[in-house]
């Protein structure tokens, strides 16, 4: 989760919203990324969407299975969506999110009965990772 926390920052920096996602399959990383919105001015461009891309193609396959996703924050119903077509095994995340939250928070995608759930570990470095987002709103109000 540290390292997802480091692709937070990134985004912070870059003036995303500070959003970090770690893949980890066999015990290597196959996916890293932070949010790029803004940047690649795509409203796709989350950052599990982006290390989703990255994992696919580092596996050569469509099927991330037994992958592991570690996000900053809880994934909202599009990245949801797709780690369950994805496959992914398991998500560990740090800070839910009361406004798009797809796991729990507004939305438990793990309850729609679809053909894949996964399994989910929620509040690891939560304070770390609400804090960098706390920052960086209220910059933004300012």
């Amino acid at each position: 989760m540290s390292e997802a926390l480091k692709e937070a920052e990134k985004a912070f920096d870059a003036d995303e919203v500070p959003v970090g996602v770690l893949i980890v399959h066999d015990g290597h990383v196959i996916g890293r990324a932070h949010n790029q919105i803004k940047l690649l001015k795509d409203p796709t461009a989350h950052a599990e969407m982006i290390a989703l891309t990255q994992a696919a193609a580092a596996l050569g396959s469509e099927r991330l299975l037994n992958a592991v996703v570690y996000a900053t924050i809880e994934p909202c119903a599009m990245c949801a969506g797709a780690l369950v077509l994805g496959r992914v095994k398991r998500l560990v995340f740090g800070a839910a999110d009361p406004k798009t939250g797809a796991f729990g928070s507004v939305l438990d995608i793990n309850t729609l009965g679809l053909n894949h759930k996964i399994q989910v570990t929620r509040g690891v470095l939560e304070d770390r990772a609400s804090a960098l987002l706390k920052e960086f709103f209220r910059k933004k109000r300012k």
